[in-house]
């Protein structure tokens, strides 16, 4: 893991959010960063690597969306310096309904 991904691992975990989130989960072809089973959320942090793979992270998220889940993409270095208010965001995004099939 990055540490951004790292720190945020960390902050799921911890219960901060009073959800249960997995790390590395398989989803079909993919594996996601974190997953929110109840919430059918997955989290994915983008960092460099990122950068130039917008095409396939939307195959990726369409073919998420029609299993209906809903993925919420946090950029690395947000996660460095505004983790508090990442955190919110994934509370938030986690009381929303999962996307139409």
């Amino acid at each position: 893991m990055s540490l951004p991904e790292h720190l945020l691992w960390r902050a799921l975990k911890g219960k901060q959010t009073g959800l249960r989130f997995r790390r590395q989960h398989p989803a079909g072809p993919y594996v996601l960063d974190f997953y929110c089973h109840e919430a059918r959320l997955c989290v994915e942090v983008d960092g460099r690597s990122h950068d130039f793979t917008e095409q396939a992270d939307a195959t990726r998220d369409g073919w998420l969306r029609a299993q209906g889940v809903r993925t919420l993409r946090i950029r690395a270095v947000d996660v460095l310096g505004e983790l508090d208010a990442v955190i919110r965001m994934i509370v938030s995004e986690a009381g929303m309904p999962p996307p139409p099939r």
